[in-house]
């Protein structure tokens, strides 16, 4: 922890205002009446080259966005925004980030490469203006982002001769600084520390959850040659890694480790591990590592993966590598281009550096069920679905069904209208990102805009689909509450759940009492099964603006807790302000018969027609982490993933230690907990985030 502390300690730097936007208004006033790619390579290239590099004297690879700070007047601050502010930015749902970028290129040619493939690009464009101004304002980025790099390297040599730093520290990032800026990098030093002022320029620009992608397979063949050189040591690798890792607690930045090749050959390696321990030994809440198991994944690196786990760290978040690939492989991508797939944000799954960035939002199943016992209007909050037919017509579990599927069918379509009209409501052409197009294949050779038309396959979209236990679980209580054992009318749980079952304890205990998803049982089961099923369907008639799909997801983040807030109480016996279930997980609390019959529930959906990725998250005992149980939880694991589930993230903390660290925070500053596609400080999440993890069933 001494390097986590001295790094915290470092860039906790208050001198000055935090202005990116003045280092960007210096570009953008050399021509205000530029066209728009060249205004915002105008703005990039100044954010990049003038904003002063520092460099901390705990850092053995150099960059951080502490260079934004400036001390210009409030006068002048205020203009810089004003100005900068009418310079069209995306957001998420328009593609700004999210993005795992094409670093295996950059590494593979340098910065100098990339910018003669430029001039070689503006050559075969030279009877095309409008791909010369992309592809000029491409190469002013690079530009700036070369200067960026001379900076920091001459800052390193400018403070060699002080006492506050040790000057090897200094020597060995001016040297990779001085590699890296005139060639393609040639040590395994040289390639993370290219890789990390890519990651920290798209900071400066105001990037998030940026994906570093599949470390281990575009760094392993510099790794590699430095191993075999006798130039460095696991050690030594895992100390430059935990430079990187300790400062990204703040954002979310999956890495990928593992995976497979189109021989099916598992691609772990010596670095896997040395990112798996890198993260291990800094402890804190980012990275977001994802790993790709594979059937051949050897049994020693799946269970350092759970000894890590078991820490309390909830790292890494295990993918079932065969159910992602053939799901991918549904959308027509090239195999070599599926293989290798990597995971930006928390678990979606992207097309490394091929395709725009990412988006997603939440689709809160459980809400159609109000509709359908209100004629069309939630009874607590605003919205609105079909109002098809009375409860009286209603006469089987069929028709309910098929009413139910009316109303979600109106929900996808509603969706996707509010999503086309945000993601298509924008003229592309003023809002280019050529520093960012720089990184996607084939922007540089097809002369176009990320967004436009420069990457080779369109963007994508996800639909998380959260609520799967609680519309199974509705669904179940339903069918046998109403329908078999006639107990009671779709009238009598309408009743009950616009008055939160006040006055219908009984009621509300005989729904509780039907079967839940979660244990086994396939009379709630083939609910799941049908929940996927129907909802990939839906909505896969869908596309977005430039013509690609839209996935679905299984995921929820945290929104379950605030749908729950805000939509009424359920059949499954649910209180109006409950969370929802979360992601692809049961209803906490209502999988009762262990962990076998829990991972047996959830592998029976079939998740290859889940393209985006699914959250299943579970909590087991800390006495489960021992080397010998840990051998029957790996068996849990692969009897999961070889039956069909799709991803498994683990929580190691017990409830009697989340109970007293609610009550005494101070105690435990540095618990690190799973929360949903992301871990956080378990102190630093609201108590409704920390009373959703506690709930978690915890299995033993």
């Amino acid at each position: 922890m001494k390097l986590f502390e001295s790094l915290n300690n470092e860039l906790d730097w208050k001198k000055g205002v935090f202005a990116p936007y003045y280092f960007s208004y210096l570009g953008y006033i050399e021509d205000l009446s530029a066209d728009f790619p060249t205004l915002r390579a105008n703005g990039i290239y100044s954010l990049f080259a003038r904003s002063k590099p520092v460099i901390l004297r705990s850092e053995l690879i150099a960059g951080n966005i502490k260079s934004l700070f400036c001390e210009e007047n409030e006068t002048l601050l205020a203009y810089a925004r004003e100005i900068s502010g009418r310079v069209s930015q995306r957001h998420f749902l328009i593609n700004k980030d999210h993005y795992t970028p094409n670093y295996e290129h950059i590494l593979s040619v340098g910065l100098q490469g990339l910018i003669e493939e430029i001039n070689a690009s503006l050559g075969a464009h030279k009877n095309d203006a409008d791909k010369r101004v992309t592809l000029q304002a491409m190469r002013k980025c690079l530009c700036g982002f070369s200067e960026m790099i001379k900076n920091y390297m001459h800052s390193a040599e400018e403070l060699m001769s002080s006492p506050d730093f040790d000057s090897k520290r200094l020597s060995f990032i001016a040297d990779n600084c001085r590699a890296i800026v005139s060639d393609a990098p040639k040590s395994f030093a040289q390639a993370l520390q290219l890789v990390w002022f890519c990651h920290t320029a798209f900071l400066m620009e105001g990037r998030y959850a940026m994906a570093l992608g599949r470390m281990d397979q575009y760094l392993y063949p510099f790794y590699k040659a430095d191993i075999e050189k006798g130039v460095t040591t696991d050690e030594e690798v895992t100390e430059l890694l935990e430079n990187i890792f300790i400062r990204l607690q703040n954002d979310v930045v999956n890495i990928c480790i593992g995976g497979q090749n189109s021989k099916g050959e598992c691609e772990v390696n010596n670095l896997s591990r040395c990112i798996l321990h890198a993260v291990g030994n800094c402890n804190v809440p980012g990275p977001n590592l994802s790993f790709r198991y594979t059937k051949n994944t050897p049994d020693d690196f799946l269970d350092k993966c759970l000894e890590t786990i078991g820490t309390g760290l909830g790292y890494p978040a295990i993918m079932n590598d065969d159910v992602n690939i053939a799901a991918l492989k549904k959308y027509g991508y090239a195999d070599e281009d599926v293989y290798n797939y990597s995971m930006v944000g928390c678990i979606e799954n992207f097309i490394t550096g091929k395709q725009p960035p990412w988006s997603d939002g939440r689709f809160d199943t459980p809400r159609f069920f109000d509709y359908i016992f209100n004629e069309g209007v939630s009874q607590t909050n605003k919205s609105v679905g079909l109002n098809i037919c009375k409860l009286e017509d209603i006469t089987s579990m069929d028709k309910f069904m098929e009413i139910f599927e009316k109303q979600l069918a109106f929900g996808a379509d509603e969706y996707f209208f509010k999503f086309n009209c945000v993601n298509d409501s924008i003229n592309q052409k003023f809002f280019a990102e050529p520093f960012l197009s720089c990184f996607c294949y084939d922007c540089i050779g097809r002369g176009m805009d990320i967004n436009c038309g420069g990457s080779i396959y369109p963007s994508v979209h996800g639909a998380a689909v959260m609520g799967i236990g609680t519309v199974c679980d509705s669904l179940a209580a339903i069918e046998k509450v109403v329908f078999i054992d006639r107990d009671a009318t779709l009238a009598d749980i309408r009743d009950a759940l616009n008055s939160n079952f006040e006055g219908y304890g009984q009621l509300r205990q005989k729904l509780t009492d039907a079967p839940k998803y979660g244990n086994n049982d396939p009379f709630v089961d083939k609910y799941a099964v049908w929940f996927i099923d129907y909802l990939a369907g839906l909505f896969a008639k869908y596309k977005t603006r430039d013509g690609g799909r839209i996935y679905i997801a299984a995921a929820a983040n945290v929104s379950n807790i605030h749908a729950g807030k805000i939509i009424n109480a359920t059949p499954d016996g649910r209180l109006r302000g409950e969370p929802l279930s979360d992601a692809a997980s049961p209803t906490y609390g209502k999988d009762t018969r262990g962990a076998t019959a829990t991972i047996n529930s959830l592998s029976k959906p079939d998740y290859t027609k889940v393209a985006c990725g699914s959250v299943v998250n579970q909590k087991f005992s800390p006495s489960m982490f021992t080397p010998e149980k840990r051998k029957k939880l790996m068996a849990l694991i692969k009897t999961y993933f070889k039956n069909g589930g799709q991803e498994i993230q683990i929580n190691a903390t017990s409830r009697e230690t989340l109970i007293d660290a609610m009550d005494h925070p101070e105690k435990y500053m540095n618990l690190v907990v799973r929360v949903s596609g992301f871990s956080a400080f378990y102190v630093t999440l609201n108590k409704d985030v920390q009373l959703d993890i506690l709930n978690r069933t915890q299995q033993e």
